[in-house]
């Protein structure tokens, strides 16, 4: 396990490397919205709306 966190901390560095600190709030909140909304999207396909009932 102590390997897998002294890579976890590379990947880290260099994402703030890449993207500045700055920015990173940013990239997580659009990754966190992208989430919701795919979610959403999910519970729609499995709740289909009332236009769909049979006349």
């Amino acid at each position: 396990m102590g390997g897998r966190f002294g890579e976890l901390i590379l990947i880290l560095l260099i994402v703030i490397v890449l993207f500045g600190a700055g920015k990173i709030p940013r990239i997580m909140g659009d990754i966190g919205r992208g989430i919701k909304a795919l979610r959403s999207g999910l519970q729609d396909e499995k709740n289909p709306s009332d236009e769909k009932k049979e006349d």
